[in-house]
């Protein structure tokens, strides 16, 4: 019964737990492009979600704030608040900006291009900004924790230097590690020129921890892929990544492309459009909501999910008596095979009087020589 018990209890914490934020979808129509960038449910049962609205080419397009609909589990919610988009955009951005620093950055002056796309999209940043500096071989290296100081980001994206291997999941994972307490809307930009060949994680290790982090992640492929020395760029890799962590590949063929393409991401999530609802199913149940962002009119939507998180799920007021009916009849099972156990025993001792034979033994009589003894049976 007691393992019984621990099955039952075992199967059931697996069923509440939390499996965070799926993969999220976009959709294209005539060129327009919209994508569900991160779901910040830190404050569940608010939700604010992240939506891009691009052209082809990933350049923000502006839209009428009122013509995004958002759908929870198939139902319209009405925002409490939408911003961005526009001057202003969506408020304070948070970025980390991961560098590929192996061996191989070392050719062609890859390295000193990235340098000056680094600086460029450090350049574009708006005050309220912030943004840090990862840098990774086969170790990673928080080279400059999170800032709005443009100076001080600067110098630190000039003492970057080259050597090793490669192993960006691993600096993804510390990446997202770096930003899991920060709130609002935040990114990682990765660029790597190589095959992750070293790293401890896998892509999927990144896609998951995207959930408690609640980021996204872009990448940039650097190089000339059609020479025999960047044959190892994983661009499939790089454009799976993307794709799942609800951002963008791009791919740079010299110094030039990558930092116009640097640029091109800090503008587009400057103006993604920020909308808070509040979500109808309020319990942090461990339960996964569907999400879908549709342009009204427009004939573009895209789809994600989130999780409200909850280990052991929360209950409503009006079912706090059953679920302690439930505890008590779950005690009680556990409790059964002990009491049985316990009067067994109590049972066993009680009779041993009958079983056993008693016996009286009387010593030598003063004064007397003889021995008596009498036995009771």
């Amino acid at each position: 019964m007691r393992k019984i018990f621990r099955i039952v209890l075992t199967l059931s914490l697996f069923l509440v737990l939390t499996l965070w934020s799926a993969p999220a979808t976009f959709a294209q129509t005539g060129g327009t492009q919209v994508h569900i960038t991160q779901v910040d449910n830190s404050q569940f049962p608010q939700v604010t979600v992240y939506v891009s609205v691009t052209d082809a080419s990933g350049q923000p397009v502006g839209v009428d704030p009122n013509t995004i609909q958002i759908s929870e589990n198939g139902q319209v919610m009405q925002p409490t608040n939408v911003s961005g988009g526009g001057q202003g955009g969506i408020g304070p951005l948070t970025t980390m900006l991961v560098m590929d620093v192996s061996g191989s950055m070392d050719k062609n002056g890859k390295i000193d291009g990235a340098k000056a796309a680094a600086k460029a999209y450090v350049d574009q940043m708006r005050p309220e900004d912030q943004a840090g500096i990862m840098v990774y071989n086969t170790r990673t290296t928080y080279l400059q924790p999170l800032t709005t100081d443009h100076a001080v980001l600067n110098s630190a994206i000039d003492s970057i230097k080259t050597g090793g291997d490669t192993a960006m999941y691993d600096a993804l994972i510390a990446a997202e590690e770096a930003l899991k307490d920060v709130t609002g809307r935040k990114a990682v930009i990765v660029v790597t020129d190589g095959l992750d060949n070293s790293s401890s994680h896998k892509a999927d290790d990144v896609i998951t921890g995207i959930g408690p982090a609640g980021l996204s992640i872009s990448t940039i492929g650097l190089g000339d892929a059609s020479t025999k020395s960047q044959q190892g760029l994983d661009e499939a890799g790089l454009k799976s990544l993307a794709q799942q962590a609800g951002g963008a590949y791009s791919y740079a063929g010299d110094s030039a492309a990558l930092s116009a393409l640097f640029q091109l991401y800090g503008r587009a999530l400057q103006n993604e459009y920020a909308i808070t609802y509040t979500s109808p199913s309020n319990l942090r149940d461990g339960v996964n909501r569907s999400l879908t962002v549709s342009l009204v009119n427009a004939g573009v939507s895209a789809n994600s999910q989130y999780n409200p998180g909850g280990v052991l799920p929360e209950v409503s007021t009006q079912s706090w008596p059953l679920f302690a009916g439930i505890l008590v009849i779950l005690l009680a099972l556990l409790a059964v095979p002990m009491l049985a156990s316990k009067g067994l025993q109590l049972f066993s001792g009680s009779g041993g009087g009958f079983r056993k034979k008693g016996r009286v033994k009387l010593g030598e009589a003063p004064g007397s020589s003889a021995k008596g003894r009498v036995k009771m049976r």
